[in-house]
C-alpha cells in the first residue's frame, strides 16, 4: 500500500449502514484505508475525487453468486466474474460450489482462493459443499476446508436441496463446532423434479411442468426445525414465496439462528412477466406470483429479510437458446443490481436508500459473521478503503452486451433504471472507474 497516493473525495453524501451515517462530508484515503472523515479536507498534493451530488457507501458484498471455474470458464471465470463485481460496486463476494469438478475438499477452495488472490479483484469467499460430490449421501470435509488456507465460513450444496434430512442435521451439528454457516437451497426435488416455471395458472397456460410453492416451502420448513434443535446457524437461500416468508419471520421471533436473502428478480418479477419462451427468464426457484413479490418486498423493508444476493448465474449463449425444457435455469445479476433495485424498489418508495444499501453491505456481512479488520467497518477511520461511487441521478439503459460478466441472461436487458455505480474503490485502489468520473 506504501505505493499508493493519498486520494481525498470531496462532497460526497456519506451513506454507511455500519455506522448509522449519513451526511455530506470529505473523505480520505491513505494506504489503503479511511484515514479521515471531516466536512472540509485539505486536497492539495492528493489526488481528488469530485463526488458532489454523490453517494459514497461501503463496496458491496455479493453473497450468492456463480463464478463458474472451474469446468465451465466459457460461461464465466473469475476474471470476469470478480470484473463484473467491481463494476457493480462489490467488493466482495461468496462464489457457490457447484463448479466441475465442485468445491467439496480443501485443495478445491484452496485453489480457486489462490487464483483470486493473484487477480487482485473484488475478494473471494469460496463457498463449501455439505456433501461429496454434492451428491447428498455423505459430508464433505467441511472441517478441512474451514482450517484450510481459504477459511471456508460457509456450507451449501447449492442448485440442489439437500434431500436426507438426517445427513443436513449432522451438517448442522458438524459446523456447530466451529462457528460455520450452513446455507440451504430449499427445494424438495420429489416435488420440483422436471419443472420449468412456477406451478399456477402460468405454468398451464405455457403447457410447461410447475415447480410448486411447496417444493420450496417443504423443505425451508424442515431446515428451521432442524435449525431450531441443533442451535446451529442456517441461511436460507433466494427465498421466493409468501409462506417462505411468514415461516422465516415466525422462526425468527422464536429465536431460531436463522438468515436470509432474497435476489432483485424475485422482488422485481412474477411469473406474469415471463415473455413469450424467452428463457432468460427460467430461474430456480421460478418467478412467482405477484402475491409473493409483494410479501418479499415487505421482508426486504422490516428486516425479516437480511440481505439481497444477485444468485449471478451466467450461462453462454448457445446454452441459454435451447428449448425452455433444456435451456439451464440462471440469471446474471451483479452488474444491475443496484440500478434495478434503486429504481424498482427505492424510487418505487418500496424502501428507503440507507436500507439498501444495508442489504447489501452489512446485512451480508452480517450473515457471513464478518467482523474489523476483514469487512465490517463500514467507512470509518482505519477500516480498509472498500468504497463505492453511485449516481443516483443518473438515467440509463442496461446493456447485457456491455457487461464486463461472459454471461447475457439479464431479465432486465433494455430497461431504462436509474442510478449507477460510477468508481469502485479495493484497498485505497481504484478498481473500476467510469470514464470522466470526479477528476479533480
Amino acid at each position: 500500500m506504501r505505493g499508493l497516493p493519498d486520494l481525498v473525495v470531496k462532497g460526497a453524501r456519506v451513506m454507511d449502514p455500519f455506522n448509522r451515517i449519513d451526511e455530506p462530508m470529505d473523505v480520505l484515503v491513505s494506504r489503503g484505508r479511511v484515514a479521515a472523515l471531516s466536512a472540509d479536507l485539505e486536497a492539495e498534493g492528493r489526488e481528488v475525487i469530485d463526488a458532489q451530488g454523490l453517494v459514497l457507501a461501503p463496496g458491496f458484498f455479493e453473497l450468492h453468486a456463480h463464478l463458474r471455474e472451474p469446468g465451465r470458464e466459457d460461461a464465466e471465470t473469475l476474471r470476469s466474474g470478480l470484473e463484473a463485481a467491481l463494476r457493480g460496486g462489490y467488493t466482495a463476494v461468496c462464489c457457490m460450489p457447484n463448479t466441475m469438478p465442485p468445491l467439496d475438499n480443501a485443495t478445491m477452495v484452496e485453489g480457486v482462493a489462490a487464483r483470486a488472490g493473484e487477480l487482485g479483484l473484488a475478494d473471494l469467499y469460496p463457498i463449501g459443499c455439505i456433501s461429496r460430490g454434492r451428491e447428498g449421501r455423505e459430508l464433505a470435509e467441511m472441517a478441512l476446508m474451514h482450517l484450510s488456507e481459504a477459511r471456508v465460513r460457509a456450507f451449501s450444496d447449492d442448485g440442489s436441496g439437500v434431500a436426507d434430512a438426517a445427513l443436513m442435521r449432522m451438517a448442522l451439528q458438524y459446523v456447530s463446532a466451529f462457528g460455520g454457516l450452513i446455507i440451504s437451497h430449499a427445494e424438495e426435488p420429489s416435488l420440483s423434479r422436471g419443472g420449468q416455471v412456477n406451478e399456477g395458472a402460468v405454468s398451464t397456460a405455457m403447457g410447461l411442468r410447475g415447480i410448486p410453492a411447496l417444493a420450496e416451502e417443504v423443505m425451508l420448513a424442515r431446515d428451521l426445525l432442524l435449525a431450531e434443535e441443533t442451535g446451529s446457524r442456517l441461511h436460507l437461500a433466494h427465498v421466493s414465496t409468501a409462506r417462505s416468508v411468514r415461516m422465516l419471520r415466525e422462526a425468527k421471533e422464536r429465536g431460531v439462528p436463522v438468515t436470509a436473502e432474497v435476489t432483485p428478480h424475485h422482488l422485481l418479477l412474477s411469473e406474469n412477466d415471463i415473455d413469450g419462451y424467452d428463457t432468460v427468464f427460467k430461474v430456480n426457484p421460478p418467478l412467482r406470483t405477484s402475491e409473493d413479490v409483494q410479501a418479499l418486498r415487505e421482508a426486504a423493508a422490516d428486516g425479516t429479510i437480511d440481505a439481497v444476493a444477485s444468485d449471478h448465474a451466467p450461462h453462454t449463449v448457445e446454452d441459454k437458446e435451447k428449448e425452455f425444457d433444456f435451456a439451464p435455469f440462471g440469471m446474471v445479476g451483479m452488474e444491475s443490481t443496484l440500478p434495478v433495485l434503486y429504481t424498482g424498489m427505492v424510487e418505487a418508495g418500496a424502501i428507503d436508500l440507507m436500507r439498501l444499501l444495508e442489504l447489501l453491505t452489512s446485512g451480508p456481512a452480517g450473515v457471513m459473521d464478518l467482523r474489523p479488520p476483514d469487512y465490517g467497518a463500514g467507512i470509518s477511520e482505519g477500516a480498509r478503503a472498500d468504497l463505492v461511487l453511485i449516481d443516483l441521478q443518473r438515467e440509463w439503459t442496461l446493456d447485457a452486451f456491455a457487461f464486463a460478466s461472459k454471461g447475457r441472461n439479464c431479465p432486465f436487458h433494455g430497461l431504462r433504471v436509474k442510478g449507477k455505480v460510477l468508481c469502485t474503490l479495493k484497498n485505497g485502489k481504484t478498481a473500476f472507474r467510469a470514464a470522466n468520473v470526479g477528476g479533480g
